[in-house]
């Protein structure tokens, strides 16, 4: 893991097109900003589990539902 130290304003560059800014400290909570394109996904730690349990539930919804028009459609 790279350890970094920051100051408010100061940015790290992560590859060619993500780019994350300390915005603002105070106290023990630090405000982040993070540009990156579109198709990809930021989310916090602490929810990537639950996350990853919503794209799986809707890709099987999505299947399903793929499943049950295409038998229709004969």
């Amino acid at each position: 893991m790279l350890v970094l130290s920051r100051k408010v304003g100061q940015e790290i560059v992560i590859g060619d097109n993500i780019t994350v800014v300390v915005n603002k400290i105070q106290g023990n909570r630090v405000t982040l900003g993070i540009e990156a394109p579109d198709d990809v996904n930021i989310y916090r730690g602490e929810l990537e589990p639950l996350v990853l349990v919503i794209e799986s539930d809707s890709i099987s919804g999505e299947q399903a539902s793929n499943e049950s028009s295409s038998e229709l459609a004969e």
